[in-house]
């Protein structure tokens, strides 16, 4: 299990690099007027946390990573689906918005 503990924890790394560039121009597209929205993921997305940049999102998931090292095994088994879930997401949308700033 420590070695899945590890890989999230990597990916959450490579999200947060990622996400300190996009929440970079969000702030620079909201400033010109621009990305008028309110919250990257919606209420059913799994995320406690509401914001209209990533790193609070970013946030989120590094303490649910960090919380699964103190879970036993049959409770780190239920965890991870939806965290796992959440990681997909977070990679996506922001391959999407780097995409969407690209055009």
């Amino acid at each position: 299990m420590q070695n899945i503990i590890q890989k999230l924890t990597e990916n959450v790394q490579a999200i947060y690099r990622k996400a300190i560039d996009a929440d970079e121009a969000i702030g620079k597209l909201q400033h010109s007027g621009k990305g008028k929205f309110a919250t990257i993921f919606s209420l059913d997305a799994g995320f406690t946390v509401q914001s209209k940049y990533f790193k609070p999102y970013v946030e989120e998931l590094a303490q649910e990573v960090a919380a699964l090292a103190k879970l036993e095994d049959e409770q780190l088994k239920q965890a991870l689906p939806q965290l796992v879930k959440k990681i997909e997401q977070m990679f996506s949308t922001l391959s999407q918005f780097q995409l969407s700033l690209k055009h």
